[in-house]
């Protein structure tokens, strides 16, 4: 009777229930016949470990006994506060490897690596003429031919002569170098194997699937390269400086210290 009216008040609305739960079931029909169930708890660190440490901890505030329930919530609040710090310093990570290069909206106003290349040139040059400076009054001492000769004449002599052994040896091993070059030939670059390809004692085993006969002669997958984000120290300070809990904490000073 129940059912009855059910269908009269479905088809007094213009409800055709056999087509509704037809509808739902071709909708859902990944999820029918599937049963849910919840997954065992499992704790994010070492309980006997925490435990312990806890233990430690409460007897000197007075308490004597810990449930295993709170040794539990505090595996899963250490996990959650780990992988929010880990999401946080992988978005700064992210941020300082940036580039804007290529933006139509920037535009470069200084170039501070250009400018260090130029400085680093101008000491080359500067060594550089002091060095041959230094070379001519050495080649002028070695050449002088002076009877009486002073002690700081000697020296400069005496420094010349190894200035001029030190070129000679230089000049040595550099046309020895080049000797051996001229011997070995040009680099051959090596050729890389296709990927999809694992070479085992000298023969090409397919991993793309497929029949033997046709091993080194199918098209080569490609496989999406996954992208790393290393974080260093820097990102982890940048981190703790703008967390108000650790801007003033002992652990950012040691970080800033290393």
């Amino acid at each position: 009777r129940d059912d009855d009216d059910i269908n009269d008040v479905a088809s007094m609305a213009g409800v055709n229930l056999n087509e509704e739960s037809a509808r739902i079931l071709a909708t859902n029909s990944d999820l029918v016949g599937t049963q849910m169930q919840s997954c065992k708890d499992e704790p994010f660190l070492a309980a006997v470990p925490l435990h312990k440490r806890i233990l430690e901890t409460a007897k000197k505030l007075g308490i004597t006994d810990v449930p295993a329930e709170v040794v539990t919530f505090i595996s899963h609040a250490t996990q959650s506060r780990l992988r929010t710090v880990i999401e946080k310093v992988t978005v700064i990570t992210q941020h300082r490897m940036e580039s804007y290069k290529d933006d139509e909206w920037y535009e470069q106003a200084t170039d501070v690596r250009s400018q260090l290349k130029f400085f680093e040139q101008l000491e080359r040059l500067e060594k550089q003429r002091k060095d041959e400076q230094e070379r001519e009054i050495l080649l002028k001492a070695a050449k002088s031919r002076s009877r009486q000769e002073d002690p700081e004449q000697a020296r400069l002599k005496q420094k010349a002569k190894e200035m001029q052994q030190q070129e000679l040896a230089q000049m040595r091993q550099r046309d020895a170098n080049l000797t051996a070059l001229a011997a070995i030939g040009p680099r051959k670059k090596r050729k890389l194997d296709a990927p999809g390809l694992l070479t085992i004692g000298g023969e090409g085993a397919g991993l793309c699937g497929g029949s033997q006969a046709g091993l080194g002669t199918g098209s080569p997958r490609q496989y999406p390269r996954q992208k790393i984000t290393r974080v260093n120290l820097r990102d982890f300070i940048f981190y703790m400086e703008q967390e108000r809990e650790m801007s003033r904490s002992l652990l950012l000073y040691r970080a800033l210290l290393k």
